[in-house]
């Protein structure tokens, strides 16, 4: 049968890139620690600076905010934290919607809920797998209007505050479009970066557009901390309330506990951040890497029937943090049979999230129209994006 051939013809392109023994299971992402990791953690150890303080938090705010060419960078313990403060730096207030991907990973909507804030669900494109912002600025013109400078919902009279951009699988969202929605309806737009270090925006790193942006260094990330995350803000003002309140808005003294309004224990610890100062150190190498790995997938998978290997949009230079596969509409029903294959011959591949508004705490929200979210989400596969498999080897 046709559907047989095509997921003989996956694995197969798949493991002449792996160069698959297997007996050697493939993850899908792992982390690579191949640099100063140990040397940095022991000295948080050795001098008992393993908290919330520590000269590696300043360090790799520093540095992550050279790299990435925004001005400020606070570091924070997941990238959850970072979207929940994220969400609040842009005035998203209880009742408010915020406008999110169906096609995302679920944090996002939580930390809009940590608001009283209310998700309302839009669809990608399946370009950059990113939001649609020609289909979303279509539907905006017929679900909202504007009252003064605030856009509401017609049918829950909410106002409409934000919206959130996820640079999907390290691929950067139409951010150029995306800008434009927002000044029509005056949003705020946060950019969710924590699929996206080391992914550019027509020459500029993503995290650069909105007012406020968030990052991720979970350990399958392009860099890890272990946990952690990161706020980042062209703007120093947003940048000394982020840092304030995610250090549980203490007043610095040597020994009073004062505090100036309501804080969250968000502050990234020293013994990550030293983790995360080495991975930085070779950040040029492991994005390397990526694209190389991506580069002999691309190949691989040219010529394929029924499938194809994603990639970067033209207006992007994507980090390809996982690398995916998308079957032909005609075939997506194979994807849930090629997953268990694949799995059981020890090759880590996954579908994308299911989608948002199909979750049972989010049924309720406003969507729009998702035809193609859902054709994604049925078609999807995420393929083995180790940093070091980029370099030809596995781990043992």
């Amino acid at each position: 049968m046709r559907e047989d051939l095509i997921i003989s013809n996956v694995i197969s392109a798949l493991k002449s890139v792996l160069k698959h023994d297997e007996n050697k299971p493939i993850a899908l992402s792992q982390p690579w620690f191949n640099g100063n990791e140990w040397k940095y953690v022991k000295s948080c150890i050795d001098e008992g600076w393993v908290s919330s303080s520590g000269e590696y938090v300043d360090r790799f705010e520093a540095n992550l905010a050279e790299f990435t060419g925004v001005k400020h960078a606070v570091a924070v313990v997941n990238g959850t934290a970072a979207l929940h403060i994220s969400l609040l730096l842009s005035g998203v207030k209880q009742g408010d919607e915020v406008l999110i991907p169906a096609l995302t990973f679920v944090a996002g909507a939580n930390a809009i809920c940590y608001l009283k804030a209310v998700p309302h669900f839009i669809d990608s494109d399946d370009k950059s797998l990113g939001v649609d912002a020609n289909k979303l600025c279509s539907y905006l013109k017929d679900t909202a209007y504007m009252k003064g400078n605030v856009c509401y919902n017609k049918k829950t009279q909410r106002p409409i505050r934000a919206v959130i951009a996820v640079h999907t699988f390290g691929h950067p969202a139409d951010l150029d479009a995306l800008l434009e929605v927002c000044r029509k309806f005056n949003l705020e737009l946060i950019e969710d970066c924590a699929q996206g270090l080391g992914s550019y925006y027509k020459n500029i790193h993503v995290g650069n557009f909105g007012k406020v942006s968030a990052f991720s260094f979970n350990g399958n990330k392009i860099i890890t901390t272990g946990g952690g995350g990161a706020v980042v803000t062209n703007s120093l003002e947003v940048a000394k309330i982020a840092k304030h309140i995610t250090k549980t808005a203490k007043i610095p003294h040597p020994w009073f506990f004062i505090h100036d309004s309501i804080g969250y224990n968000y502050r990234m610890p020293n013994i990550n951040a030293a983790l995360g100062c080495a991975q930085l150190e070779n950040i040029e190498k492991f994005l390397k890497n990526k694209r190389a790995l991506a580069k002999k997938y691309q190949e691989a998978f040219e010529n394929l029937e029924g499938v194809s290997f994603f990639k970067e949009p033209e207006y992007a230079k994507s980090n390809y943090w996982l690398n995916t596969i998308i079957l032909n509409e005609e075939y997506s029903f194979i994807r849930d049979l090629l997953l268990v294959k694949t799995n059981s011959q020890k090759i880590g591949t996954r579908p994308p999230w299911m989608l948002l508004n199909k979750l049972p705490m989010f049924r309720d929200c406003p969507s729009m129209d998702l035809k193609t979210s859902e054709y994604l989400e049925k078609s999807i596969i995420n393929i083995p994006s180790s940093t070091f498999l980029g370099e030809g080897y596995v781990k043992e």
